[in-house]
């Protein structure tokens, strides 16, 4: 067992192995299982190139025999960092079979993250390419690994002469292991140990290690494949960073291959690239962020292809506006448009295909486990009333009881009886479904009031000179803070603060609720999981000074 993991209680492990949601299979044991009821199937596209079922199996065992060569051994971390490729993949199931647990890191962060990633878990290995979108990552590593003496290995994608201590995965591929492949029938792997780290997705600080056990990250995926109206012959397209939750397990590869379907593997968000991909694959599901979908919904180039294949678009990380959405529907006729929340620590909520149309457009859907125990409270810790605004709180079967050797941090985040304090706002619907309407730290205090961001955020994107928005806090000495909205137009259109003031106002909403500040934008800044940076936009407004602004007392 892996110090320094909070363990579900005996009590709840028990009730979930009875009711069916534990397996007691590893991933690796469930997998292999798969690897050969579709063998001759293909599961991966990646350029040019595509593996099936088997070729998977294969290539996962070898690379899982050159880790034990290594000497990596079973409960050593490693943190990976590889780009949407086929090397991830088998390098994902190789560590599941040698018994190592990845820390998925984004090929977005730098050196400060992945050091004091490797400092939290006392990773043994990294796993990185060599260079990717002009960053040179094995720069980046010599000074780590010179500066972590915990920090032996590292692993490289793509080509080129290495340091001692550096190791080409290309070419551990092609050079046969010393160890044999019944080496890993031996490696015992307890199902309630790590099978992998992902990151909180906080948008302030270094994000916390979640470790998601075997058992509930099988039975997370199984849930998520259930919900989304995945059938035979299927084909995912994967443009969001793969270690991010959603990619990987949401269904994301993990569920599409638990259902015996297709992945196809890109490392490019363009408009463009996509609707080739979704053209040649005749894709029928996406995972997007909204602002990704916004972007290809005001490309005119997606009426030079055939994007008719599309059937489901799973949208998350942000609340996607109901306004988005209806102009998704209108682009690609019959497509499903599916709202999700979820998030890294457990807790998956969909909208279901059958829900009316007014629940599918206002809300985020609802858990999809009957176990999943979700309350929502307000700041004194009451349970508020249906239809009033409070903090998510939530326990469950996939559900995580602590951050990965964090005890000062779970305090704060977890109840006395094991609920995650997610600081989400929340509230339900009277379908049953719920309506995300922000965090906590999104809230814009103005003197007192409170103003939800993402309300106002809706409301602005109705204009139909917006293309997006997000509202953000900027200091005031007299009311603490005011609002500003950071808007991108659409092409050639004129917008001004008096103008955005007028148009809301006309819209009846409360005075306080109105932006005092307003900045024009090409593009909002995007954290490393494809949300809008607010954390960004603030330091932007706070260097730049006044922009267009009214003072309303």
């Amino acid at each position: 067992m892996l110090d320094g993991v909070t363990r579900l209680p005996q009590t709840f492990t028990e009730r979930y192995r009875r009711l069916g949601y534990f397996e007691g299979r590893t991933l690796r044991d469930a997998f292999g299982e798969l690897f050969e009821r579709y063998s001759e199937r293909v599961c991966v596209f990646d350029g040019e190139e595509s593996m099936t079922y088997r070729s998977l199996d294969m290539r996962s065992t070898h690379l899982a025999r050159h880790l034990l060569d290594l000497g990596l051994k079973p409960l050593d971390r490693m943190v990976v960092q590889l780009t949407n490729t086929q090397m991830f993949v088998c390098l994902y199931f190789a560590l599941q079979k040698a018994g190592v647990i990845p820390i998925l890191a984004l090929p977005s962060h730098r050196r400060r993250e992945i050091d004091q990633f490797v400092a939290i878990s006392g990773a043994r290995a990294c796993a990185v390419p060599r260079r990717a979108r002009g960053f040179d990552y094995l720069e980046m590593m010599r000074t780590l690994l010179a500066d972590r003496p915990s920090l032996e290995l590292c692993l490289v994608e793509g080509d080129g002469e290495l340091d001692d201590g550096y190791y080409s995965l290309d070419m551990l591929m092609e050079r046969e292991p010393a160890t044999p492949a019944t080496a890993l029938d031996t490696i015992d792997i307890d199902t309630e140990d790590p099978a992998v780290m992902l990151l909180s997705g906080g948008t302030t600080g270094i994000p916390k290690l979640i470790p998601r056990t075997h058992n509930d990250y099988l039975y997370n995926s199984k849930l998520a494949a259930s919900v989304c109206d995945i059938r035979d012959g299927d084909v995912l397209l994967l443009v969001l960073p793969i270690e991010h939750n959603l990619a990987l397990a949401c269904p994301g590869l993990q569920g599409f291959l638990l259902s015996g379907a297709a992945v196809v593997l890109s490392t490019s968000t363009k408009s463009e690239d996509v609707f080739r991909l979704v053209e040649r694959h005749s894709v029928t599901h996406i995972h997007v962020v909204p602002a990704l979908l916004i972007a290809w919904l005001n490309d005119p180039a997606a009426g030079d292809y055939d994007l008719s294949s599309i059937r489901v678009i799973q949208s998350g990380g942000q609340r996607l506006q109901p306004e988005v959405r209806q102009r998704a529907e209108r682009l690609l006729p019959g497509c499903f448009i599916q709202e999700n929340f979820g998030m890294a620590e457990g807790l998956i909520m969909y909208v279901r295909k059958d829900d009316p149309e007014e629940v599918r457009r206002e809300t985020c859907g609802r858990p999809v486990c009957p176990d999943d125990e979700v309350h929502l409270m307000d700041e004194d810790g009451n349970e508020v009333a249906p239809g009033e605004v409070g903090e998510l709180l939530v326990r469950g079967p996939y559900t995580l009881r602590g951050y990965y050797r964090a005890p000062e941090h779970n305090q704060r985040a977890f109840t006395e009886d094991g609920f995650y304090r997610s600081g989400d706002l929340l509230r339900l619907h009277p379908s049953g479904n719920y309506i995300v309407e922000g965090r906590r730290k999104d809230l814009i205090n103005r003197g007192g009031e409170k103003i939800s961001a993402e309300e106002v955020e809706n409301l602005i994107l109705s204009h139909p000179l917006v293309q997006n928005v997000a509202c953000v806090p900027f200091a005031d000495e007299a009311l603490g803070e005011r609002m500003c909205a950071c808007v991108v137009l659409q092409p050639g259109a004129v917008l001004d603060l008096d103008g955005l003031i007028t148009y809301l106002s006309g819209l009846d909403i409360a005075k306080f609720k109105l932006p005092e500040r307003l900045e024009l934008f090409d593009s909002l800044p995007l954290s490393g999981f494809g949300k809008v940076s607010k954390k960004e936009l603030v330091s932007r407004l706070s260097a730049k000074g006044a922009g267009q602004r009214v003072d309303r007392q």
